[in-house]
């Protein structure tokens, strides 16, 4: 059976693989959509996004083991704001645009 410390340390682990995952999607579904879309929208331009997730990414990454748990800990846990208010604010209005690929839609897909 897990002593205590073992299964904090265990769940400290996952969390923390959870969170750079978090932030290396986000990162790389940011760098797929058109830059476009970032201004059509109103957000942030793609690459202070980019340069805003980049850096959360490389906090998750300094997150895992085999880093001290209290070490980065805080900084992971603030780092995953930004994937967070990608996910919830930027990612859906940027839908519509696609992923800046050829023969995709070019702009906002109106109606019902």
């Amino acid at each position: 059976m897990f002593a205590f410390g073992a299964l904090q340390q265990f769940v400290f682990l996952v969390l923390a693989i959870v969170v750079f995952a978090a932030q290396a999607v986000s990162l790389i579904d940011a760098a797929r959509r058109p830059a476009r879309g970032y201004t059509a929208e109103g957000k942030l331009t793609k690459t202070i996004w980019l340069l805003i997730l980049g850096v959360a990414a490389v906090f998750g990454l300094l997150g895992l083991p085999p880093a001290s748990i209290t070490s980065y800990s805080f900084l992971n846990v603030l780092a995953v704001v930004p994937a967070i208010i990608y996910w919830v604010d930027v990612r859906p209005r940027l839908l519509p645009y696609g992923t800046g690929g050829r023969g995709g839609p070019r702009g906002p897909q109106g109606g019902w």
